[in-house]
């Protein structure tokens, strides 16, 4: 596996396209000019390929998302929408694709920008939404046994772990489910106007809502299933409680005092995952130490013993 940002990058013509796995914009540079056939002194311009914007700041280059789409622009060269490309051959420009030794110029399977965040802190796996272990654990083991860089035995019982994991979850959620139908069947005035059977699976919905900011699973999750703070992914838990509960109540319809719950729910979920988080890396500074005092502890032995054979 290579270090570093998957991305692609391309010419302001669209018609040169590569995948590369670089650690900043600088590498970019680097890389794309060689990878396009500019000259390394050459002076170029990193831009998104979608809408032009200038792409400068490291953090900004960190924070954006994988696999986004890199334009290097040289002197005198500026960026158009691919609209503008000459009539009926902008097609040709879009499908251009070309090989590189490393990555391939293709949509990056989910799971292994995944296996990426467990092979450099395998804590990270706390973070994850149960969408994402679902993927951890339908990957060929022999596939993400290559990806983690550990060995099959290691990898199975991995996915294993988090197959248990998610069983026990599952089970928590029939019994309250059985709970909350029980009450109803001898409360039947405190109905929910949510149907328990309403709870059923959702397709997957990559796509972005344009007026939320939310890809529509998120949107689906949040709306139709039980206890959803527990099924989102970290990120998507810091943007429903940045949101908070104004702009959450007019992108799911719901009243004030529901709304306020999930965010409620999701904000004590973000800081449980997040006190874990914290509570893992104090584990192992810990551990660290004590494995370091005791190398230094063996080390004074051995001269003292040294010492006393002088």
């Amino acid at each position: 596996m290579t270090d570093g940002k998957l991305c692609r990058v391309c010419n302001y013509t669209r018609q040169k396209s590569f995948g590369l796995a670089v650690p900043s914009v600088d590498e970019l540079k680097i890389k794309g000019r060689e990878s396009l056939g500019f000259s390394a002194s050459s002076s170029v311009t990193v831009v998104l390929e979608e809408d032009g914007t200038i792409v400068e700041d490291q953090a900004y280059f960190l924070c954006l998302p994988l696999n986004t789409k890199f334009m290097l622009l040289a002197e005198k060269e500026t960026w158009s929408p691919l609209k503008k490309l000459d009539g009926g051959t902008a097609w040709m420009a879009r499908d251009s694709v070309v090989m590189d030794t490393d990555v391939v110029d293709a949509i990056v399977p989910p799971w292994l920008d995944l296996a990426q965040r467990l092979k450099h802190d395998l804590a990270s796996v706390i973070l994850m939404s149960e969408a994402d272990l679902q993927t951890l654990i339908d990957v060929p083991c022999a596939d993400l046994t290559s990806a983690l860089g550990s060995e099959e035995k290691k990898t199975q019982e991995l996915q294993e772990t988090l197959q248990g994991y998610l069983d026990r979850k599952e089970e928590e959620r029939q019994s309250k489910e059985l709970l909350q139908l029980y009450l109803k069947t001898v409360n039947p005035g405190t109905e929910n106007q949510e149907s328990v059977a309403g709870d059923v699976d959702v397709p997957d919905g990559m796509e972005v809502d344009s007026v939320s900011g939310f890809l529509s699973r998120t949107i689906m999750v949040l709306k139709g299933k039980t206890s959803p703070e527990t099924r989102l992914s970290t990120e998507d838990l810091q943007l429903v409680v940045s949101r908070g509960v104004d702009a959450m109540e007019q992108i799911l319809g719901w009243d004030g005092n529901r709304t306020s719950s999930l965010v409620e729910a999701c904000q004590a979920e973000l800081q449980k995952r997040l006190e874990q988080i914290q509570a893992v890396q104090c584990i192992r500074s810990n551990s660290q130490t004590d494995h370091s005092q005791a190398q230094n502890s063996t080390s004074t032995g051995q001269d003292t013993a040294a010492q006393g054979d002088q």
